[in-house]
């Protein structure tokens, strides 16, 4: 594509050359014409903003992961399970109400027992309706009464979607003291987290859930566990050869 764009700048010479003689509309006219004549140079030249949008996104993206690692991997206000010294850090964006998120919740508790050494922060983001944001308070206002990961693995486990109805019937179930909660839902803890993780999830790019951060990748959608090891395994790499 690149040769054709290549030849119809050639057969442009012309034109520029005699350009000095001609009115702006006579130079608009011709090259109208040769447009029409060869039109894979709009196609091409499309492509070509496209790779180029496409490269400063990749960018852009690479350097606020640089700048922001501690935020995604060391936040005190985001919960995780596993080792809480873990040399290799997994963070998760995720919805309670989003089935693609359970799927790839399985895959997490698998990588967790495998690996002793694995750190998984989660960043809740809610972006599916209300329910979602009800759970998503619901869940982090757990941490206050030392139950989120009761929460998290359930909401993960519930069948159907996660309303207020649902998230709160799972909340008396795991012992929670479901008033407080309620109250511990509206925190600025909460609140934080929560706005957080959407700067955080539309910087790096992110469009849905589940979305992974593993050292320099970035993972949407779900992923198996082997995959998930790659990734882990060549962020483990990476941090040796530094």
């Amino acid at each position: 594509m690149r040769r054709l764009l290549t030849a119809a700048l050639i057969s442009l010479l012309p034109l520029m050359a005699v350009a000095q003689d001609l009115s702006e509309d006579e130079i608009k006219d011709l090259a109208l014409e040769a447009i029409i004549e060869n039109p894979q140079i709009i196609i091409e030249a499309l492509s070509i903003l496209q790779e180029q949008r496409n490269a400063a996104a990749a960018a852009a993206q690479a350097e606020f992961l640089t700048e922001q690692r501690a935020v995604l991997e060391s936040d005190p206000n985001a919960p995780f399970m596993g080792n809480p010294e873990g040399d290799a850090v997994v963070v998760e964006f995720f919805d309670y109400n989003c089935p693609h998120c359970k799927r790839a919740a399985v895959n997490v508790k698998e990588l967790i027992a495998a690996d002793s050494d694995l750190r998984v922060v989660y960043r809740e983001w809610p972006i599916l309706g209300a329910g979602s944001v009800f759970a998503a308070r619901a869940a982090l206002a757990a941490r206050a009464q030392g139950k989120y990961e009761e929460m998290h693995v359930g909401l993960m486990e519930m069948r159907g979607q996660a309303d207020e109805a649902s998230v709160l019937a799972l909340a008396r179930s795991v012992g929670l003291d479901v008033d407080q909660l309620v109250t511990d839902m509206q925190s600025e803890e909460v609140t934080s987290h929560l706005a957080t993780s959407d700067q955080l999830a539309q910087s790096l790019g992110f469009t849905g859930t589940p979305a992974f951060v593993i050292g320099d990748a970035l993972v949407p959608g779900v992923a198996s566990v082997s995959d998930l090891q790659t990734y882990i395994a060549e962020a483990r790499s990476a941090v040796e050869g530094d």
